[in-house]
C-alpha cells in the first residue's frame, strides 16, 4: 500500500488533483570570478570564468552563451570556463546580463 492509498483511506471524501512541484531555481551564491591567465599556455592569453557553483549542463549553457555572443572559441573543464583573449570586460557584462555576480581579478 503506497502513500496515496493511505491518504484515500483516511480521507475517503477528498478528490485527487493533479499537483506538479514548482521548479526549484539555482541561485549562485558567489560571484563568478573572472580572471586573466597566460602562464602554462604557450603565451596565448585565456580568460578564466571559476567559481560555477551548479551542474555542468548550467555551465556549458553559461559557456555556450558567452562563446557565441562573442564569436570566440573556449571550453569547460573541470568547472572552469576558459575563453581564448582578454574578454574579462565583456565576459563580465554577459554574465551581469545572465543576472549572476561577478568579480574580476587583475589587471
Amino acid at each position: 500500500m503506497d502513500l496515496r492509498d493511505q491518504l484515500k483511506n483516511l480521507f475517503p471524501d477528498h478528490e485527487e488533483q493533479d499537483f506538479e512541484m514548482p521548479k526549484e531555481s539555482f541561485k549562485q551564491k558567489e560571484p563568478l570570478v573572472c580572471k586573466f591567465e597566460k602562464k602554462g599556455r604557450n603565451g596565448k592569453p585565456v580568460t578564466l570564468i571559476e567559481g560555477w557553483e551548479g551542474d555542468d549542463e548550467g555551465l556549458k549553457e553559461i559557456s555556450k552563451k558567452i562563446k557565441t555572443t562573442l564569436g570566440i572559441g573556449g571550453s569547460e573543464k573541470d568547472g572552469v570556463i576558459i575563453i581564448q583573449g582578454d574578454n574579462r570586460d565583456k565576459i563580465m557584462n554577459i554574465l551581469k546580463d545572465m543576472g549572476y555576480k561577478t568579480k574580476r581579478i587583475g589587471g
